[in-house]
Order: C-alpha cells, then structure tokens, then sequence
C-alpha cells in the first residue's frame, strides 16, 4: 500500500462573520487562492501534476454546484482533473483530507488537493430555506440539532451512559478503595 503524506498546508485568515474583510468574498476564490498558493510554496509542483480535487466542501453557500471544481478551474488546475465536493457540514474539510489519503493509499492517485472552504457570511445560520422532515421532527426532535448544541449535549450523553454502563460492572470490585481514597482526600472528585 502506498503511502498518503501531506507536503504542504495552508489556510486562509479567520474573519468575523458578518462583517470582516472576508465577509463578501467567495468561497470558492478563498479556496483557489489557498490552492494557488499551496502549488506555489511546493517545490516542483505543477498544476498539471495534479489529478483530483476534493478540496472544497459544504455546498450551502452562493457558491454552489461543484465547488471544488470551481476552485481547482480557478487555481488553473487543468480541466482534466477530477474534482468532488464533500459535505459532511462542520467535517468536511477533515473528510475530504481523509478521501484522497485513501485515494492516494489506494493507488487511484498521486497527487490530490484536499481541504475546507465555507464562509457563514454569505448564509443564513442552516442555510437559506430549511424545511425538515416532519416524520424526524416527531419522533427525533434532536436529528435537526445544529453541530453546536450537538457538541454540548455529547459529552453529557457519553459520560452519563458510561457511568450506567460501567457502575455496576465495576461497583463490587472498587467501590471499597475509592471511597477509603476519597475519605483519605487522596483522590478528588471528577466533577
């Protein structure tokens, strides 16, 4: 199996959604620019070397369509390039880092471009017109969570179901030492 190495990464500055010096651009002209940039600052990389493009992600903003196809056409990467774009919403970016690291083990590819592009200025908070299934909203109130609240409410979830998972397994076992540990203020509480 061939081995997936990343030789270069770049990023563009954090703005202030809505009203940075980003706030009108693009998503996919910030992404051709970082693309640009990242063949520019690599040592005898050609566009032309370049075989796919999953680099752009999240298909909500103005941009719309095959994003990473517009930003690799843009970072004049040649037609002749595949492009995909991914959306796994707040993991896209991660996600298609993670396809052409397969693609490129896989043997599929030598050379990809991968990563994120989004900017929240130029959408509204769930895109511009949600409308939810009405099967989920009843019986899965929280399938429409927003990746904040869903990152709140995980750890509280997790911790409760391991603590009923692993209390009586562990009860008879430890209970006895924690609790001289405790009473010997050897051991502070976890919460």
């Amino acid at each position: 199996m061939k081995e997936a190495v990343i030789v270069t990464s770049l990023r563009t500055a954090v703005g202030k959604a809505p009203r940075g010096t980003l706030k009108d651009t693009r998503p996919d002209d910030m992404a051709a620019t970082v693309i640009k940039a990242a063949i520019e600052r690599t040592p005898g990389l050609e566009p032309a070397m370049i075989e796919d493009s999953s680099s752009v992600a999240r298909c909500r903003s103005r941009a719309g369509m095959n994003v990473a196809r517009q930003a690799s056409w843009l970072a004049g990467i040649p037609k002749e390039a595949s492009a995909v774009t991914i959306n796994r919403f707040c993991s896209s970016g991660l996600q298609a880092i993670a396809f052409a690291a397969e693609r490129i083990m896989a043997g599929w590819a030598d050379c990809i471009v991968a990563g994120g592009a989004e900017t929240m200025s130029l959408i509204p908070m769930g895109g511009h017109k949600v409308v939810p299934n009405p099967t989920l909203v009843e019986n899965s109130p929280d399938f429409y969570l927003n990746m904040g609240l869903t990152a709140e409410n995980s750890p509280g979830n997790t911790r409760s179901l391991a603590q009923t998972q692993m209390s009586s397994h562990f009860a008879a076992i430890r209970r006895p030492s924690l609790r001289s540990m405790k009473a010997s203020s050897k051991m502070k509480s976890c919460r």
